[in-house]
C-alpha cells in the first residue's frame, strides 16, 4: 500500500489517533503524517502509506494555511478553548484597531512557543511540564506570516486566514494579537485548509472512508509524488535510470538549469528524490523500492 491520503481530521482527535484509524482502514503496514494538528483543530492532515513515507519530511517544510477563530477578552492556559481561563479583560478596541494590529504580524516575526506544545526540554515534552504547573524559559523562534486576512469580525470574535511558514503556532499568534489589543485572546476553532500545494477541498473524512468499499478507498489515494509537486522533475533514459536506482549519481542528457532537490522519473514511474549539483549531476537522496 503506497500512496498519500488527504485526510480531513475531526476535532477532538489527536493526529496520531487519526493516523492509526486511517492506517487500519487501508491495512497499511507503514504509515506517517506530515505535520501534527492539535486535538482542537480540524482540517488537512496528509497521511503517507508505504513508500510515500520516505517523502513525508519534505512536506514538513511546506507553508501551511489556516482559518482561525479568535475570542477576545479571555486568556487561557493553553491558548485555546481546551484550556482554563486564567485572565479576563474588557474588549474596547474598534475594527480599525484590529486591522492595525494584524499589520504588525505580517511578514517575519518572532514567537515564543507555548508551554502546551510537543517541544522537548531534557527529553520531556513541554506539555508534560505544563500539566504539572511548571513553566520553563523557551527560546523565541523566527517564523514568517505570508498572509493574515480578516475574514469576519463581530464584537468579541473574529475569523482570520493565516498562511505561514513551518513552526508557526497559531495559538501563540492569537494570544499575541490579543495582547497588542490589551484584552487578551484565545483560539476557539482552527482549521488547516492547505499544506503546500495540497488543499482541504480534496480531503476525505474518516466517516466517509468507513462507508466505502476497500476498492473505492484505494481510489482516494494519491501517488507518492503528490508530496513532491513543488520540485522540478527530471526524466531519465533507461541506461541512466539503472545507475540512479543503484545509488549512483547520473548526468541526464538535457541541461537541467536548477540546483537542489528534484523528483526523478524513469519509464513513467517515480524513482525517488534527487539533488542536482552545479555540474548538472543528479545525486540520489531517497529511492522508491522497485
Amino acid at each position: 500500500m503506497d500512496g498519500v491520503l488527504l485526510l480531513d481530521k475531526p476535532s477532538g482527535m489527536t493526529s496520531n489517533s487519526a493516523l492509526q484509524s486511517a492506517r487500519r482502514l487501508f491495512s497499511a503496514a507503514k504509515a506517517g503524517h506530515t505535520g501534527t494538528l492539535d486535538p482542537l483543530a480540524t482540517g488537512l492532515l496528509p497521511v503517507c502509506f508505504g513508500e510515500a513515507t520516505k517523502f513525508s519530511a519534505d512536506l514538513l517544510e511546506a507553508d501551511k494555511t489556516y482559518e482561525a477563530d479568535l475570542l477576545f477578552g479571555a486568556t487561557t492556559d493553553t491558548g485555546d478553548s481546551d484550556g482554563e481561563i486564567v485572565l479576563r479583560r474588557p474588549v474596547t478596541f474598534k475594527g480599525s484597531d484590529l486591522e492595525a494590529a494584524l499589520l504588525r504580524f505580517f511578514g517575519p516575526i518572532s514567537q515564543i512557543p507555548p508551554m502546551y506544545s510537543a517541544l522537548k526540554r531534557d527529553g520531556r515534552p513541554l506539555y508534560e511540564l505544563a500539566r504539572k504547573g511548571i513553566e520553563v524559559e523557551r527560546a523565541s523562534r523566527a517564523v514568517t506570516i505570508r498572509e493574515l486576512a480578516l475574514l469576519e469580525y463581530s464584537g468579541e470574535r473574529c475569523r482570520l486566514r493565516v498562511s505561514c511558514s513551518k513552526g508557526t503556532y497559531i495559538r501563540t499568534l492569537a494570544e499575541d494579537i490579543g495582547n497588542v489589543l490589551d484584552c487578551g485572546a484565545h483560539l476557539t476553532a482552527l482549521r488547516r485548509v492547505a499544506v503546500g500545494d495540497l488543499r482541504i477541498a480534496d480531503a476525505v473524512t474518516l466517516d466517509h472512508l468507513q462507508e466505502l468499499s476497500e476498492e473505492s478507498r484505494a481510489h482516494c489515494l494519491l501517488p507518492p509524488d503528490a508530496l513532491l509537486q513543488t520540485l522540478p522533475a527530471v526524466y531519465l533514459e533507461p541506461e541512466t535510470m539503472s545507475r540512479f536506482v543503484h545509488g549512483n549519481p547520473v548526468k541526464p542528457g538535457t541541461i537541467q538549469g536548477f540546483l537542489g532537490k528534484c523528483r526523478v522519473y524513469g519509464e513513467d514511474r517515480l524513482l525517488g528524490l534527487g539533488e542536482a549539483d552545479v555540474e548538472g549531476c543528479i545525486h540520489p537522496r531517497r529511492l522508491v523500492a522497485g
